[in-house]
Formats: C-alpha cells, sequence, structure tokens
C-alpha cells in the first residue's frame, strides 16, 4: 500500500490500523519514498506482543543506589550527588 504525507497526516489512524493488520505502507512525499510503516515484529519477522510481559534481564551499565550502610549527610550533600542535574 502507498499513501502521500498529506494523506497520512490526514488519515493516520486508519494507515496506523492498516500497519497493525499487517500491512505494508509507503508514504510517499514530492513523489519519493520518505518512510516505510510495517508491523513491529522480532529478528525473525515474528510479531510481538504489544505490552512484553518477560522480565527484561539485567542491565550490568545500570547505576546501584544502595551502598549497604547509612549515609552521613551531616558534612552536606557533598559528592553523593555528582553526576546528577539539580
Amino acid at each position: 500500500m502507498e499513501t502521500t504525507a498529506r494523506e497520512f497526516n490526514q488519515n493516520a489512524s486508519r494507515i496506523l490500523a492498516a500497519a497493525e493488520r499487517g500491512e505494508r505502507i509507503t508514504v510517499i512525499k514530492n513523489g519519493r519514498p520518505v518512510a516505510i510503516l510495517s508491523p513491529v515484529g522480532d529478528e525473525n519477522g515474528e510479531r510481538i506482543a504489544a505490552y512484553p510481559t518477560d522480565p527484561m534481564g539485567e542491565d550490568d551499565e545500570a547505576p546501584v543506589f544502595r551502598s549497604g550502610s547509612a549515609v552521613d549527610w551531616s558534612a552536606g550533600r557533598g559528592d553523593y550527588l555528582q553526576g546528577f542535574s539539580e
């Protein structure tokens, strides 16, 4: 299916519903393709659930916000908040 950028702008919900049903839509602007809308799928092309139910897994890069001991705030915030925007 092809649609113009103007038609997509005016009928986005209908066009997105078509993609959700499995159609692949090419959006044309000024006579040339600028985008392709397709159903969401995994690497093998299989459809995936709209809301994943499996755990996201561990993230080794995520910061850990526990020190194992109480923080002494008597000297002020100091370096404890370094890196956080205020």
